[in-house]
């Protein structure tokens, strides 16, 4: 494993997998290990310490088995935990880069609206945290930004509920929450990994003229830039297509069906322990 260098992909449970797959579909010639921290999700409703000391662990786990760079591929872990581990956990540490899904995202949705009206939806954490009106308004201004908490959407999403015809009321229950703040949404953005299962619940749900944004392409162009814009950090990764997954959780048989729903593709875990 050492003699690797894998792009580590970290989420709190399944929903990272769906930016991985996107990052796979454009960057499919490097090593990846993808890390979910299933025994301790959910983290949206956690404090934000309790969010980094998790992170951070599940991130020097990844640094561990030779991972150069790491990507958050969690909104709530890159809304609490990123800053602190950028600033302060590897401020001294030039070989390992650890990089989120926020700011990428942030960069272009501006590009999405006509009228600079933009709905955000995702889970407490994400939205209490207030990243994305911070991050949004310093690259578009212009842009209003309306949030949406939607608790009860990852649960749904983990139990395998999300198919099922009573989902359709908590998915209309946050959509017209959000579009009671403004008649001027044009542009939704799903600022939660696990929200593109909802997707086709959400077009129904929404006015036909609303641009749904997930964010899984956002952030593999953007990493796709990053290797170009930095050739040290590049030429560190192996190129050997190895793909290997780990879950926190002791029942891999579990993981493995979930994530291969959020991965479309199947799935076949280990278990470990970051601690």
């Amino acid at each position: 494993m050492l003699n690797n260098k894998p792009i580590g992909i970290f989420d709190s449970g399944y929903g990272g997998l769906t930016v991985f797959r996107s990052i796979i579909d454009q960057l499919p010639q490097y090593d990846y290990i993808y890390l979910g921290d299933n025994n301790r999700a959910p983290y949206g409703n956690r404090s934000f310490k309790t969010i980094h000391d998790y992170t951070w662990e599940c991130v020097q786990w990844l640094f561990k088995q030779g991972c150069p760079l790491v990507i958050l591929a969690c909104n709530t872990a890159s809304a609490k935990a990123l800053r602190t581990i950028q600033q302060r956990d590897i401020k001294n540490d030039p070989e390992k880069r650890v990089l989120g899904v926020i700011r990428p995202t942030a960069e272009v949705i501006g590009n999405y609206t006509k009228t600079n009206d933009i709905g955000v939806l995702g889970t407490d954490g994400t939205i209490q945290s207030g990243s994305y009106l911070l991050e949004i308004e310093h690259f578009f201004p212009e842009v209003k930004v309306h949030q949406q908490a939607c608790p009860l959407w990852v649960p749904l999403i983990e139990t395998g509920e999300y198919d099922d015809p009573g989902a359709d009321y908590y998915v209309k229950l946050y959509l017209d929450q959000l579009l009671a703040r403004s008649v001027k949404i044009d542009t939704v953005l799903l600022a939660c990994t696990h929200y593109p299962l909802l997707i086709d619940k959400i077009r129904a749900h929404l006015p036909a003229h609303i641009n749904i944004v997930s964010q899984g392409d956002i952030v593999a162009q953007s990493l796709l830039d990053y290797v170009k814009r930095h050739p040290e950090i590049n030429e560190k990764l192996t190129q050997t297509q190895s793909r290997k997954f780990y879950t926190t959780s002791d029942d891999t048989a579990d993981f493995d069906h979930h994530a291969s729903m959020f991965f479309s593709a199947p799935v076949k875990s280990k278990y470990v322990s970051v601690k």
